[in-house]
């Protein structure tokens, strides 16, 4: 299957991003998401194995220049490799599912969905933050660090006391996202310029030389920027390089 023509097109524009070689572009939403933070916090451990394989890796968010020096500041996200726009076309042009609708604006619609309305999988999303998950990896280095909002400094060896390592320990992913939301809420307008967009999800899409689809993924809600959230890239394991 041929990757849309809409998505084509915007490749096509860019330095590098052509047919010729393997792709892998982001579709995020808002700078700010809980999603585009851990989406692309998943994803820089894994660049130099991206470069090894020959995958060109490129996100698309909803926001500005200044929340995107920000946003790969604080990620480690390469900055030549996030673009932004303003507006979600592209997002619309590839049919993704621009979130919950209410006749309150795009701030009741984002509290609806944050509870589960029109968001399938978030609650069981946010719940596996706290209980943890041994399907899924360690988030946080038993000799890292974490500020967490308004939470003293957490050494990544108190999840260890908590409940071992080696997996996600109970709190662990819960504690990560706390220390997203104190970053994006302490700099709501660098991260989120609009409004507007709030409930916007969106796609991952995986393309071969030839532009044909090897992969691609749309989002449903919030918290579900995957299929399998537990390990969010493992769509990636059968083109990388060991």
């Amino acid at each position: 299957m041929q990757a849309p023509s809409p998505l084509l097109e915007r490749l096509a524009e860019l330095n590098g991003m052509g047919s010729g070689r393997r792709r892998l572009v982001l579709l995020l939403s808002q700078l700010g998401d809980f999603d585009s933070l851990e989406y692309a916090q998943a994803l820089v451990p894994l660049l130099p194995r991206l470069e090894a394989a020959a995958i060109s890796p490129l996100a698309i968010a909803i926001g500005n220049e200044a929340g995107a020096e920000r946003f790969c500041a604080y990620t480690g996200f390469p900055r030549q490799r996030l673009l932004v726009d303003a507006e979600p076309n592209l997002h619309r042009a590839l049919g993704l599912y621009p979130g919950l609708a209410t006749p309150g604006g795009a701030w009741p619609a984002l509290l609806l969905m944050c509870a589960g309305i029109g968001s399938p999988g978030t609650l069981a999303e946010v719940l596996r933050g706290y209980t943890g998950d041994r399907s899924a990896p360690q988030r946080i280095a038993d000799d890292a660090t974490i500020q967490a909002g308004p939470l003293p400094p957490l050494k990544g060896s108190f999840f260890a006391r908590a409940g071992g390592s080696g997996f996600q320990r109970p709190f662990e992913l819960a504690t990560v996202r706390l220390a997203n939301m104190a970053e994006v809420l302490g700099r709501w307008r660098t991260y989120v310029p609009r409004d507007d967009f709030l409930t916007q999800r969106g796609g991952t899409f995986l393309l071969e030389v030839d532009d044909s689809l090897l992969y691609s993924y749309r989002d449903r809600g919030i918290l579900g920027f995957s299929a399998t959230m537990a390990r969010p890239l493992s769509f990636l394991d059968p083109y990388l390089v060991d």
